[in-house]
């Protein structure tokens, strides 16, 4: 006999799959990344997050520092892909405009389905000619579904409500992504729009905010937060939802403190925030859903009954980290439960290391096309190694076109310098870069490159790991 629900639970497994999606949004003020940055990651919970997704707003951008951030990662991604790479997360796409920084991280299990990647800023500061304002955002299909993270940090002060919504309609309108049904942010079948949005809590004295705040009576600011005004006369704002706000204001803070502006003796406001907008079903064509990666590859092969996605969104946590001092804001984390029907369940490419691998031969590898896809002459494969933190942290590379040294119907092979492979060895993964969709469309399964002779004889290679090769 099943016990009570069991049969519901079983018919809902069966609709489709669910992702664990974390975000985080901090105003960082120009500070570095904290020693330890744990628990804003929630890493040890039973389930970890399927995907990470970061906005920063106030990054520093001092002259020499962004010059050096746009050769070497900046200081707060580079802290990320350390922190995340030995958890097997890979940095997918990023983009920075001046202080806003938005980063999209993804179990490396996922990457293959993770198609046409886009990203695009905006400028609202200094009348659309400065990027202290704005907006940036990432557009991309996952497993064949239109989503749109954006992070904003829009204008500051109190009296300023009507403009941030000014500058919120003018980013939604302005950017532009080269997907016929999804040109623009409300396009995509889910938005999450987070940042600074730097909404106050208006017409409530300073003692009675703080009062509430020490009492934790939030939901009586609730009426006053301008954010959650604006919804009640704002149609755009309607088709966002933000969970309820059970944590204290996030701003503003004395640095390293605990304690709300004790200087120009600032109201406590909710500034950082997280909302998303989910398009119904039955406004949503199946034509949108096969935009997702520009090409014939989303539906081939699938059953008519995938093409009619389920797409559903829970949230599971919205709260504060009130343990990180070094900024007057604290970091915001909203975690979601995303339900879906995979409309892809098939990497575009299947690729494997044939025969032995080591610095003393040329290397060959195989690749097998699973569906159609639109490669080009500038599609290239990495190798890896186990643990790589972002697309482009590879070891080496080959172009795909030019290497090529075998084909046949179903088989490409694709050959790989000896110069080129690490002269230590250790695990290593290959993974086929599709330049017009801008993502990893296939990834090998880890296979041994061994250490050549001359790193063995010279003792590059660590005595308790000879025998090993």
């Amino acid at each position: 006999m099943s016990t009570p629900g069991m049969e519901t639970m079983e018919q809902n497994d069966n609709e489709g799959d669910n992702f664990r999606l974390h975000l985080v949004t901090w105003n960082v003020a120009t500070a570095d990344p904290p020693v330890d940055i744990s628990s804003l990651l929630h890493l040890e919970s039973p389930k970890g997050p399927d995907v990470y997704v970061f906005g920063f707003q106030e990054v520093y951008s001092g002259p020499l520092r962004f010059m050096s951030d746009v050769v070497f990662d900046d200081p707060w991604s580079h802290c990320l892909m350390t922190t995340l790479a030995p958890w097997n997360y890979v940095k997918v796409s990023s983009i920075r405009m001046q202080g806003l920084l938005l980063l999209f991280f993804s179990k490396l299990e996922h990457l293959p389905f993770i198609r046409d990647i886009q990203a695009t800023y905006t400028r609202t500061g200094i009348f659309g000619y400065w990027g202290n304002k704005g907006g940036v955002s990432i557009r991309l299909s996952f497993y064949g579904h239109m989503l749109c993270f954006l992070n904003c940090h829009l204008s500051a002060h109190m009296n300023n409500a009507t403009e941030r919504m000014i500058e919120f309609e003018y980013i939604t309108d302005m950017q532009i992504f080269n997907c016929e049904k999804a040109q623009r942010i409300l396009d995509h079948r889910l938005v999450f729009w987070f940042g600074d949005l730097n909404f106050r809590i208006q017409d409530h004295g300073m003692h009675f905010v703080r009062t509430c705040i020490s009492d934790q009576n939030y939901s009586l600011l609730w009426s006053k937060d301008q954010l959650i005004m604006l919804k009640k006369k704002e149609k755009l704002l309607q088709e966002f939802e933000e969970g309820p706000l059970h944590f204290q204001p996030t701003y503003k803070f004395d640095l390293n403190t605990d304690l709300y502006d004790s200087s120009k003796k600032r109201k406590p406001a909710w500034t950082d925030r997280i909302l998303w907008r989910l398009i119904p079903k039955a406004l949503s064509s199946d034509k949108q859903e096969e935009c997702g990666d520009r090409s014939d590859a989303n539906n081939v092969g699938q059953p008519e009954e995938a093409k009619k996605s389920i797409l559903e969104l829970s949230q599971d946590l919205y709260t504060s980290d009130m343990q990180y001092r070094i900024s007057d804001h604290k970091p915001v984390i909203g975690i979601f439960t995303l339900k879906l029907k995979k409309m892809q369940t098939t990497p575009l490419v299947h690729l494997l290391a044939e025969g032995e691998w080591s610095a003393d031969i040329d290397a060959m590898l195989v690749y097998f096309p699973k569906q159609p896809f639109p490669s080009s002459s500038w599609d290239w494969i990495g190798l890896y190694k186990v643990g790589f933190s972002s697309v482009f942290d590879y070891i080496t590379y080959t172009w795909v076109k030019d290497d090529e040294v075998a084909v046949d119907e179903e088989a490409i092979k694709v050959y790989m310098s000896k110069d080129e492979i690490p002269v230590r060895g250790g695990e290593c993964v290959l993974g086929y870069y599709c330049n017009t969709l801008q993502c990893i469309i296939g990834i090998s399964e880890p296979f041994k490159v061994h250490a050549s002779k001359v790193a063995i004889e010279e003792g590059l290679v660590p005595e308790k790991l000879r025998s090993l090769h």
